[in-house]
């Protein structure tokens, strides 16, 4: 079963790829939208298009535009926006987000748990500021250390100690490339156990109620291993901050 199969599973009950709860996301994007009653965003990276289509939803002057290399994912986000009758507002594009161009700028340009795309928050940072319209802001999400983790903690996460920072580390780097936050929220650690919860849950229930399909092993072994490398491995120490970002 190929990553992206499994991501998509297991985010059945959770769309929003990331530890951020409906609340919160919404909170996020009223902020990060309330500059202007007509707008443009841009998700770099949007799966089955959460944050947009809940932009959409929210703000009945604002279009939107998502990239993604996941094709079904895509669909997916293009069945939700018919369903909410706002799929005349919102253009997808199966694409890498490396590769995507447009003339006109952005108002608001999103990457929320997909900074990996880009190679790091940083050069994410810099992708965003070639959309952005003049005034536009940024909201952008990333893994921070809550505590120095241990050995247990990289190998479940599959990463190295200098992949992220702690807040205050990682806030310095974006301030330093000229970035101005505006907005920020760190999230929970209710959020992250709803999140991981709901990520392995809808996973292993997928391969019970699949039992005769080649893959059920398979899906159920993913959810396994992702519940122990979580909770023996890194939680209570990675969290999860959403910047919202203006130049300046």
């Amino acid at each position: 079963m190929d990553r992206r199969t499994i991501s998509r599973l297991a985010h059945a009950h959770h769309p929003i790829a990331a530890p951020v709860a409906d609340e919160s996301v919404a909170r996020l994007l009223a902020r990060a939208t309330a500059c202007t009653e007509h707008g443009r965003a841009l998700d770099l990276g949007c799966g089955e298009g959460g944050w947009l289509i809940r932009t959409l939803t929210a703000r009945t002057g604002w279009e939107a535009v998502g990239v993604d290399l996941d094709a079904a994912a895509l669909t997916r986000a293009r069945q939700t926006a018919e369903a909410l009758g706002v799929q005349r507002r919102l253009g997808l594009h199966h694409l890498d987000a490396r590769e995507f161009t447009d003339p006109a700028g952005f108002d608001l340009v999103l990457n929320v748990g997909a900074t990996h795309a880009f190679g790091g928050l940083l050069p994410t940072l810099d992708a965003a500021r070639e959309h952005l319209a003049p005034g536009g802001r940024v909201l952008v999400g990333e893994g921070f250390w809550e505590r120095e983790p241990d050995r247990p903690a990289l190998d479940g996460l599959g990463a190295d100690r200098d992949d992220y920072a702690d807040l205050g580390t990682t806030v310095d780097r974006v301030t330093a490339d000229g970035w101005t936050p505006v907005f920020g929220y760190v999230s929970s650690r209710q959020e992250w156990d709803d999140y991981e919860f709901s990520w392995t849950g809808a996973l292993a229930e997928w391969a019970l109620d699949h039992a005769d399909h080649p893959d059920a092993e398979a899906a159920r072994a993913a959810a396994d291993l992702h519940r122990a490398e979580w909770l023996h491995g890194y939680r209570g120490t990675l969290g999860f901050v959403t910047l919202l970002l203006r130049r300046g």
